[in-house]
């Protein structure tokens, strides 16, 4: 159901509506980032009711996660500009 590197949308909370990358999960939570607000450092901790998902999946991203070589916060930027420039 989740993947990692996964596009999603918050659908409660101040961050509404907003674009972020799944970066791990669990039974209960997904952990998001969109590099900005959640940076890799800490990334969100939601609910799995409180998340929209969407069918896309950023390769590039999921294979540094799944791999675990070297990601930044700008390259979580740039893969959701598409993205966070719709709200």
């Amino acid at each position: 159901m989740y993947q990692k590197g996964q596009i999603v949308f918050s659908k409660c909370g101040r961050d509404k509506g907003r674009a972020f990358i799944v970066y791990d999960y669990n039974d209960d939570y997904v952990f998001i980032v969109d590099g900005d607000l959640r940076k890799l450092e800490k990334p969100k901790k939601k609910k799995k009711i409180h998340i929209q998902i969407s069918k896309h999946i950023d390769e590039e991203i999921r294979n540094k996660i799944e791999n675990e070589l070297y990601l930044l916060n700008s390259d979580i930027r740039k893969a959701l500009a598409k993205y966070n420039d719709k709200l």
